[in-house]
């Protein structure tokens, strides 16, 4: 067990700084979109509403001293509409960015399983080969030559198309 460990930690270590010098390539504009998504995403944005807009509807309403700057609510529902349009489009940013970065992991992903596939298949080879040498009965099993072909990611992809639309 203590063998897997030092590849396990150097796997999640190459992650972490894989992710770290993504973060440090983002131009400012990302980073400043991803700050405002995070914090108009925390419990502390919307205690702020409620303070903010709880004072402004209490002002407003004669409930609290002070004057009234907003008699029939206008300026209110002008104020949060144009905020709504801006938080809407810092989501839609984000929503981008996350899908974009998705999509090169799942590309990565099938990268990664089809060098396993090919890894696989070799290993396969190389053992029913051993087996046959050996006299192992079941190197001699039928499913082993489906298991140790080849098949290209083109063909896989092609039959996918194939069958959807069918």
């Amino acid at each position: 067990m203590s063998r897997v460990l030092p590849r396990v930690d150097r796997n999640i270590r190459a992650l972490v700084e894989r992710r770290m010098a993504e973060e440090r390539r983002k131009p400012l504009q990302d980073r400043i979109v991803h700050r405002i998504t995070r914090f108009t995403g925390s419990m502390a944005f919307v205690i702020l509403h409620l303070v903010l807009f709880g004072g402004w509807v209490a002002l407003n309403l004669g409930w609290i001293p002070g004057p009234r700057f907003d008699h029939d609510f206008v300026k209110l529902a002008t104020f949060a509409s144009v905020e709504a349009i801006f938080l809407s489009t810092f989501v839609l940013i984000t929503q981008n960015r996350m899908a974009a970065l998705a999509e090169e992991r799942a590309e990565l992903h099938l990268h990664m399983s089809l060098l396993a596939e090919h890894e696989v298949t070799h290993v396969l080879s190389l053992v029913r080969e051993m087996a046959e040498k050996m006299g192992i009965p079941d190197a001699f099993n039928p499913e082993l030559d489906e298991l140790a072909r080849e098949i290209p990611p083109e063909l896989v992809l092609d039959r996918i198309d194939r069958m959807q639309q069918e």
